[in-house]
């Protein structure tokens, strides 16, 4: 394992920013800042060893400290929506800032992934990473109690990029973290004839601004089947505005005491390169997000279209905090909050 430090720029308050790389002895690689504990590259090899870059993002800081669609960062203290921007604990409501439209997306408008982190490099028995922690305040945009969080990516020599994320707290607050990667294993182009297979019989339908309605449904015959592989554009342009939903992989409550084992969630196949990813969470469910609104955003490789690269977030449900059937996502002081996500990289 190879684990190196670069600069990658600065902050407006000066603030260095270094990017932090790890490489394994197969030519996967994974890069990552301490702004937003990003993910800012992976690096997967062909069965040629062609190495090309399959996620979205920059070649310097500056792109991740301007507006972007959360290339990479870590999504917090809530990931995804959160209906009419308020919850309710007990007989106390908190209101949050409404960053899209009525509602609260990601966080906020600064969440966790406009903030710095702690980074520490490590690397120990075949396996290497860095390891980010903060702790955000209570009251920080809008959330109770002081959330003390830690973020771990690992590369393995298995060629497994392993998401683990732990959280404490003192008062009672939701908790639900993510990454937010997206992903194009071709390297360039579109995902349209990306294969995907998702690894659940239901969905959560939206509303009209892509809140859950409380339901779950079959994906049986329907467009949203992906329980046998199938190129992600077969049925997208009947989908309106495309997929944006979270798809249910279990409906386990996670406590302190039990964290649900891994599950294949996903897998996603280039066809034409041969490179694959397989992925496996504790988490309830997983977000299918086909990159619906980059069309006109740029990155490193230029300018962008609909669907150059599609997000698969592991998390519990979106809008649990307001959906009393859905699996809690509250955090209670004392517990801990755990969950685990897998990226497993194969070529062929």
């Amino acid at each position: 394992m190879t684990i190196e430090k670069s600069p990658f720029g600065v902050s407006p308050e000066g603030q260095s920013i270094e990017r932090l790389a790890v490489r394994n002895a197969n030519g996967l690689s994974f890069a990552a800042i301490a702004y937003g504990a990003t993910l800012v590259s992976v690096t997967v090899p062909d069965v040629r060893g062609n190495c090309v870059e399959t996620t979205l993002g920059f070649d310097s800081a500056e792109g991740y400290l301007g507006p972007h669609p959360s290339f990479g960062v870590t999504v917090g203290r809530v990931a995804n929506r959160i209906a009419g921007g308020s919850f309710q604990i007990g007989k106390k409501r908190f209101t949050l800032p409404k960053n899209e439209g009525g509602n609260t997306l990601h966080g906020g408008e600064e969440g966790f992934s406009r903030r710095f982190w702690t980074a520490e490099l490590f690397g120990e028995n075949g396996s290497a990473g860095v390891r980010f922690s903060r702790v955000s305040k209570h009251g920080e945009e809008g959330f109770p109690g002081k959330l003390e969080v830690v973020a771990t990516y690992t590369l393995t020599v298995e060629n497994e990029l392993i998401f683990d994320y732990q959280a404490v707290t003192d008062r009672t607050t939701p908790v639900n973290l993510t990454n937010h990667a997206y992903w194009n294993l071709a390297g360039s182009g579109t995902v349209l004839d990306h294969e995907l297979t998702l690894h659940a019989e239901y969905y959560l339908p939206v509303d009209e601004e892509s809140i859950p309605t409380g339901e779950s449904a079959p994906v049986a015959g329907t467009p949203f089947d992906f329980r046998n592989p199938k190129r992600v554009g077969a049925d997208i342009d009947v989908v309106p505005g495309g997929y944006d939903h979270c798809y249910v992989v279990h409906s386990d409550t996670v406590t302190a005491e039990r964290m649900p084992p891994l599950r294949h969630v996903a897998k996603l196949v280039d066809p034409l390169s041969g490179r694959g990813m397989d992925v496996l969470s504790t988490q309830n469910g997983v977000q299918l997000y086909t990159g619906n609104k980059l069309e006109g955003k740029t990155d490193r490789r230029g300018e962008l279209r609909r669907y150059s690269a599609l997000c698969l977030e592991t998390q519990g449900f979106p809008n649990a905090v307001n959906q009393p059937d859905f699996p809690s996502v509250l955090l209670e002081p004392g517990k801990v909050y755990r969950q685990r996500t897998v990226h497993r990289f194969f070529a062929r």
